[in-house]
């Protein structure tokens, strides 16, 4: 019971300490202050709504937090969302399917990008952030070319309806439930947690983004984690293409691209190293609140959308600066130990 207690306290003094504990108060006084300044951010609307319209990013960092961890980056997860979402559309308005189609096809193809990016990085020997650039581009213009930016609606009913759990309405007569996007949301934060935190698979992710060099040596087999983490990233990239275009109900092949940045910031805000070997997913999900409540605030304020992208961008620049100032103090407190 006395090891029980000293382990939780551990535990709690760890988690007071990190950057996480600071991201969430940062949350909770945003939201504190956006329910001051505004009358519609704490209803019980409004915080489906951000759930709902969020869960594509969410979805997409935590796969982009899996790369970065591995010490690697993908920025082309925007284009095979479109692909996929492309594809699987197309199939099911024109010959027909149901929900394990919907989601196989699109989990599929993702997996297929994800392969051809994990090769090209591990066998070219050229930094990620380049190869992925380029296959973004080539996925995007591929895509462009063939369907000519024909947009896609009319999708069957089945699609169009989706499917939703735990329905509750309230006194008005409004009705909440868990919708699709909802639950792959929680879905691919429950698989992703387990897969880092429980797995010799994340563990080993954790060791070759730290160092590939000594990962190598140890005898871990490089080509198959860099399968394992840009195919991950393709599948999520899949799935969340799937739930974008059963939310918008239509795909539109220039709706995606583009917004990587939002994904970038949310997974470094969160604690991931563009270095490699460090990110949790707790963290990123607090990044990815911390732009929804962000973005949303200042939609419900009145701030122009052109506004958020600076937003974003400060961000960013800020993480990163506060992420290289923490590496320098430990730098210089290893320094000292080691005199």
């Amino acid at each position: 019971m006395t090891w029980d207690r000293k382990s939780m306290r551990a535990k709690v003094i760890k988690f007071l300490r990190s950057g996480e504990f600071y991201l969430l108060l940062i949350i909770i006084g945003l939201g504190l202050l956006l329910t001051f300044l505004t009358d519609g951010f704490f209803t019980l609307e409004n915080l489906f709504d951000i759930l709902v319209s969020y869960s594509f990013l969410g979805i997409m960092a935590i796969g982009l937090m899996v790369v970065l961890i591995s010490g690697g980056i993908d920025i082309s997860f925007t284009a095979t969302a479109t692909v996929a979402q492309y594809i699987m559309a197309t199939i099911i308005i024109k010959f027909g399917g149901n929900w394990l189609i919907a989601f196989l096809l699109p989990i599929l193809i993702g997996i297929a990008i994800g392969a051809i990016n994990a090769l090209l990085v591990y066998y070219l020997r050229v930094h990620s952030i380049i190869i992925t650039i380029a296959t973004l581009n080539m996925f995007y213009g591929v895509l462009i070319f063939f369907t000519r930016g024909k947009w896609i609606y009319n999708f069957p009913d089945w699609f169009a309806e989706g499917f939703s759990l735990f329905e509750v309405e309230t006194a008005d007569g409004t009705i909440y439930s868990f919708s699709l996007s909802i639950i792959a949301l929680l879905a691919v934060i429950a698989l992703a947690a387990v897969l880092m935190n429980r797995t010799s698979v994340g563990r080993q992710i954790y060791a070759m983004g730290s160092n590939m060099d000594a990962a190598k040596r140890i005898g871990f087999h490089l080509l198959r984690l860099h399968f394992f983490v840009y195919c991950f990233m393709g599948m999520l990239a899949g799935i969340a293409g799937l739930v974008q275009a059963q939310l918008v109900q239509t795909v539109a092949p220039n709706s995606i691209v583009g917004r990587e940045l939002e994904v970038v910031a949310a997974v470094i805000l969160g604690g991931a190293s563009l270095a490699g070997g460090a990110g949790t997913v707790f963290g990123t999900v607090l990044g990815v609140t911390l732009i929804a409540v962000m973005q949303n605030g200042l939609a419900l304020l009145g701030v122009s959308s052109y506004w958020h992208k600076v937003v974003i961008g400060l961000i960013i620049l800020a993480s990163v600066s506060i992420t290289a100032y923490n590496q320098k103090l430990e730098e210089r407190r290893y320094a000292k130990i080691d005199v």
